[in-house]
């Protein structure tokens, strides 16, 4: 059995034990603020684990993602001299100044954008609280733009679920290094152009 196909089995495993449903929230909630991992990489496997549960993981997921957004928010309101120098440091400033950008241009819409898109969530949340956006409209943009994505994670797993996973198990190598081989790339990109 290859690493990918192993990775593949032990995640959809862990997902089905019960302390799963919490390291989903803890997940939802730190990539929001901080972490680098996306909740929709543990909510997929664990809605294919547990589909009579689907709705409810959807909806942890959601309310950790908005939390960790609202702790970003507080992050940039009061800490952002704290912060700059990581956004810098990680290669995170031209997302940073595309945010304020967006801010400008549309505020509500950047928040919602950004939690609809692959986007770096967490450098629009630290924004919209360094910028003093208004929170109610922070929170309804999350809502949104979270519910909109998670929920769209969910109906996807829900409605082609068993294909989905036959097509996981049936290309789960070609899948691992395709996208091993991305992120190659991408780092050998970052560090010729840096």
């Amino acid at each position: 059995m290859s690493i990918f196909k192993k990775t593949y089995t032990k995640t959809i495993e862990l997902s089905a034990k019960p302390a799963a449903t919490f390291y989903l929230f803890l997940l939802s909630f730190t990539e929001a603020s901080f972490f680098i991992v996306p909740p929709d990489v543990m909510l997929a496997p664990m809605c294919l684990a547990q589909p009579k549960r689907i709705w409810k993981l959807t909806l942890i997921a959601i309310l950790g993602s908005v939390l960790g957004g609202v702790l970003g928010y507080f992050i940039g309101m009061y800490g952002f001299n704290l912060v700059q120098p990581y956004i810098e440091q990680y290669g995170y400033q031209s997302h940073y100044d595309l945010a304020l950008q967006w801010f400008a241009d549309w505020g509500f819409w950047a928040i919602f954008i950004a939690a609809v898109t692959p986007i770096p969530y967490k450098i629009f949340t630290i924004a919209a609280g360094a910028l003093m956006m208004n929170l109610p409209l922070f929170l309804i943009a999350s809502f949104l733009g979270r519910g909109l994505r998670l929920f769209g994670v969910a109906c996807f797993v829900k409605f082609f679920g068993e294909r989905v996973d036959y097509f996981i198990q049936r290309y789960i190598n070609q899948l691992g290094w395709f996208i091993t081989g991305l992120i190659g790339i991408v780092i050998i990109f970052e560090f010729l152009t840096n």
